[in-house]
Parts: structure tokens; C-alpha cells; sequence
């Protein structure tokens, strides 16, 4: 299985800020590479989303999706955007229930279920996020915190449609703080994860892809993948520079994938 990285570029880069982004990652990325191994996804503002696709689009195999997504397919829901709408732009997938979103704007696990469902059901790819809070890792809570919001953010989820879904795991308390969980940590939360997804998904399960996020970067990179069910990375800040997230997607390339 190859490593897929995931760019949350959150709310950052103007269009032609991302434009150029492209035009200075597409100097290094060569899909050609049989060395590489791994896939490219990148998530910019909403804004940018039509300007990436187009930079993109003789490379279709890096994909553009969206930091968000309705479940309605359209109505009175002021400041949301519809599945239906970032497909027309381009888009591919879109990041869903990220700690931030939960955290700052009350998006609870009930909403991810609505918004993942509406993805998957209508071909966009859902990359569902969970975690726990520094003050829940304090108190040994983290297992219960992440099975919890796993449940219900895929509450009623097909098992036809897993294909179309994506975990990523972030620990809060290492997001944007230059702290990390330890591989052997972050390797033991993942495969917790991987066994609630078999037992919900049957034999599909085991080929869901799960991610972990909480500053990732080239230095720590190897070490987490070389864990048996982390699958890649959500990367925030580092990959909103162009050599930064090559440099993290090349010290990958060497890591021996022992996922069965």
C-alpha cells in the first residue's frame, strides 16, 4: 500500500499564492518515479480549489479536494458548500470533523456522519478525523475519546461505500504545538483504529487508509510510517511550503511498507 499525504493548506495561500505552490512542487513531484511509492492529495481554501485543479490538470493523479463539505445538496445553509458545488470546481475529496472544526466551531460528531455520508455516498472522497484533547491524553482517556468519535462519525456509513473513506487520526495537543505522539504511541492508537473499522467493515477494513496528523514533518516522517497501520500523514504547516512537503514525501520513499 502506498503512503498518501494529505496538504491542509487551512486558511492560507491567496490563488495565485497556490498557483505558484503547484508550479514549484511540480518541479520535484515526478509520479514516474517508481521510488516515490506515495500519493499527493492537497486541500487549499475554498478559493483556490478551481485555480489547483486547473494547475494540476495534467496531473491527475495528485488529487484537490475541499476542508469541508454539506451534507444537503443545496438550501438555506449560509457559509456551507455542497458536495455537488466542489465537484463542479474540481475537487475530489474533502477533510472532514478536523479538530479545529470540532474545537472552535462546535462541529460535533453527529455533523461528521451527515457530511461523510454525503461524500461518499455522491463519489467525493471523506477523510474522517478524530482525536483527543491534551486534557483528555492527560487523563488516559484517548482510547474512549477516539473510538467515540469514530462510532459516531460513521454512524450508518456503507460498508459499500468504505473505498471512499479515509481516518486520520491528530491528536490535539500535537497540532500546530511542534509536539508529536511517538511512533510507538501513534502506531498503537492506529491500530486500535484499524480494529474498530474491521469490526464495522468487515475484510474492507483492513484496506481503509488511516493517516496521522499532529506536526508531521521530514524529520519524523519515516519513523511513524514505518508503523504497521499508519497508512501516511495529514499535514498542516509543513506543507505549505513546496520543498518542506517534497522533503517530507521523499524521506518517506525509503520507508520499508510492512502493511498487510
Amino acid at each position: 500500500m502506498s503512503a498518501l499525504f494529505v496538504a491542509n493548506w487551512k486558511m492560507n495561500m491567496l490563488r495565485a499564492e497556490a498557483a505558484e505552490f503547484v508550479r514549484c512542487f511540480l518541479q520535484q513531484y515526478k509520479p514516474s518515479d517508481k521510488v516515490l511509492g506515495s500519493e499527493v492529495w492537497i486541500a487549499p481554501s475554498y478559493t483556490a480549489i478551481s485555480e489547483v485543479a486547473s494547475a494540476l490538470k495534467n496531473n491527475p493523479e495528485i488529487l484537490v479536494g475541499a476542508q469541508n463539505a454539506h451534507w444537503e445538496s443545496k438550501g438555506a445553509h449560509t457559509g456551507e458548500i455542497s458536495v455537488e458545488m466542489l465537484k463542479d470546481i474540481g475537487a475530489k475529496f474533502a477533510i472532514l470533523g478536523h479538530s479545529e472544526r470540532r474545537q472552535f466551531y462546535g462541529e460535533d460528531s453527529r455533523k461528521v456522519a451527515l457530511r461523510a455520508n454525503a461524500c461518499a455516498g455522491k463519489g467525493l472522497y471523506a477523510i474522517v478525523c478524530v482525536g483527543e484533547t491534551k486534557d483528555e491524553f492527560s487523563a488516559g482517556q484517548s482510547n474512549v475519546v477516539v473510538q467515540k468519535q469514530l462510532a459516531e462519525s460513521l454512524d450508518s456509513f456503507s460498508k459499500q461505500l468504505a473505498n471512499f473513506l479515509v481516518v486520520a487520526y491528530e491528536p490535539v495537543w500535537a497540532i500546530g504545538t511542534g509536539l508529536a505522539a511517538t511512533s510507538k504511541q501513534a502506531g498503537q492508537m492506529h491500530t486500535m483504529i484499524r480494529q474498530q473499522l474491521i469490526e464495522q467493515f468487515g475484510v474492507s477494513g483492513r484496506e481503509i487508509r488511516i493517516l496521522y496528523g499532529g506536526s508531521t514533518k521530514p524529520e519524523n516522517i519515516a519513523e511513524l510510517l514505518e508503523q504497521e497501520d499508519i497508512d501516511g500523514a495529514l499535514v498542516g504547516g509543513a506543507s505549505l511550503s513546496p520543498d518542506t512537503f517534497w522533503s517530507m514525501i521523499s524521506s518517506a520513499s525509503g520507508v520499508t511498507r510492512i502493511h498487510t
